[in-house]
């Protein structure tokens, strides 16, 4: 049993990744925000219910007297209803307080509220002798104001310690507001934020969608370029480059329809002149042998066609291909002749071959055909016994294949469509097709292509063909490099 294909994971959108990328830290920030700002609030609070305990600490510890002499002295208490008078305001929270001596005798109060233990601050926030802490009563939790009341009277001097204690009911109350208050004001603003940044991304993601939709609403056939006039300035590295792409296909497509249109064209003719000739044939027109040679050498031509053909729409698919390597042309060429050498001996030809050198950033099937086109074009039109120079030169920059026949040259009608597809010196020899794959190859390696006749005291002695290939950067160099000048 196989399992299920398993689902590709989905990828956020470019609005969802700018929202998230914008409100993700910005509510990170907010969080962070609203715990600092809570626990602020809350010590402003504290510190104010503190210093309100302070205050009625200090109400208590004024009216506290003293009898007696010093060692003996009495202390006594009268607590005013004003020191109670500021907790009356909410029945939310209880007061207690104690009055005592240093040594923990109680004076007034409740005698059940703990008596301080503790130590005064070294440098508090106050003048007086004033300590602040946390206490439960009778299983509460309470907040302590301590205060160390001096009492001198006339003969009498004594240290009163008095306590004040609050329940904590109104403070967590209060912190429960100022935590709702915090929360609804910043869930406002990170709704705000949230507002703007959605209508900023949708409106600067507008351009994106509707160069979606344009691109979405095209016809399969449709490679125009995109106008540019109104868009936006970030998008227009992006659009230019769609348009490069889109002139690319367009170029490929046109070479492909131009490619089965020329095929269709040109096979047409052998396969009709074949078939005429295998019923020639078939009705005893001519003698068997005689129709065999003519059936065989339509059949070559047909094929040399094809073949030529498919290099040429292979020309055009390496020509965007960025695959390539450092070739030496040198060794190249002398494998294309040394595959060619039968034609050569065929023909009697003097024949000689000098090279340098010379790498090329390039693919070797194009290196070789472009040789071995030039050099069997060169074979072919070399009178028998005829002289056939190869040639490999470089510069500093470019490496120059020159191959010199000895043959008829060419007319200047002629050299102006040589070039051209299906184009041939004769009618009844090649497709045509050899020169404009030299052309479509050097053209996609930076180089050029050249044909002239070489002209020797006013008459035609042959022709010179020239192909210029940009050198590779990793070349060494040569002793005859600074002498030789490709012109």
């Amino acid at each position: 049993m196989s399992l299920p294909p398993a689902k590709a994971p989905q990828r956020l959108s470019l609005r969802s990744y700018l929202m998230l990328g914008i409100l993700l830290p910005v509510a990170l920030f907010i969080l962070v925000d609203t715990v600092v700002l809570y626990r602020q609030a809350l010590a402003a609070v504290n510190t104010a219910y503190d210093r309100t305990l302070l205050a009625s600490a200090k109400s208590i510890g004024e009216h506290i007297t003293a009898t007696g002499e010093a060692e003996t002295a009495q202390l006594s208490a009268t607590v005013p209803y004003s020191a109670l008078e500021v907790f009356e305001a909410d029945n939310r929270s209880r007061m207690i307080y104690r009055i005592s001596s240093t040594s923990g005798a109680l004076i007034d109060g409740f005698d059940d509220l703990p008596a301080w233990r503790g130590k005064l601050p070294q440098l508090g926030p106050y003048a007086a002798l004033v300590d602040f802490y946390d206490d439960t009563y009778r299983g509460d939790a309470v907040r302590v104001a301590v205060l160390l009341q001096p009492v001198a009277m006339q003969r009498a001097r004594a240290m009163a310690v008095v306590q004040v204690a609050e329940t904590l009911e109104l403070r967590h109350t209060l912190a429960r507001q100022i935590l709702r208050d915090t929360l609804w004001r910043q869930l406002a603003l990170v709704t705000v934020i949230a507002l703007v940044v959605f209508g900023v991304v949708q409106r600067a993601t507008r351009p994106v969608r509707r160069l979606s939709e344009l691109l979405r609403d095209r016809q399969a056939d449709d490679l125009t370029p995109l106008p540019l006039h109104d868009a936006p300035v970030d998008l227009l590295p992006l659009m230019d480059a769609t348009n490069t792409t889109m002139s690319r296909l367009n170029h490929l497509l046109d070479n492909q329809k131009r490619f089965v249109r020329d095929t269709a064209h040109q096979l047409r003719t052998p396969l009709a002149v074949l078939k005429v000739q295998v019923q020639s044939a078939l009705r005893g027109d001519v003698e068997a042998t005689q129709a065999l040679t003519e059936i065989s050498h339509t059949v070559e031509r047909a094929t040399l066609l094809a073949n030529q053909m498919l290099s040429l729409a292979k020309v055009s698919q390496l020509a965007h291909d960025n695959a390539r390597s450092p070739i030496d042309w040198a060794t190249v060429l002398r494998d294309v002749a040394l595959d060619l050498s039968p034609l050569i001996a065929e023909r009697e030809l003097d024949f000689d071959i000098e090279t340098l050198p010379a790498v090329i950033e390039t693919h070797d099937w194009m290196l070789r055909e472009l040789s071995r086109n030039l050099l069997h074009n060169a074979i072919r039109y070399s009178p028998r016994g005829g002289k056939l120079h190869i040639r490999l030169l470089r510069d500093a920059q470019f490496a120059a294949l020159v191959i010199s026949d000895s043959g008829p040259g060419i007319s200047p009608e002629l050299q102006a469509r040589l070039f051209q597809p299906f184009s041939a010196g004769e009618a009844r020899s090649g497709s045509g097709l050899g020169l404009a794959i030299c052309r479509e190859i050097t053209r996609a390696l930076g180089g050029q292509i050249e044909l002239t006749n070489r002209v020797v005291h006013g008459h035609i002695q042959g022709l010179d063909a020239t192909a210029r290939l940009p050198l590779c950067a990793i070349n060494p160099p040569t002793s005859k490099d600074a002498a030789l000048q490709l012109n």
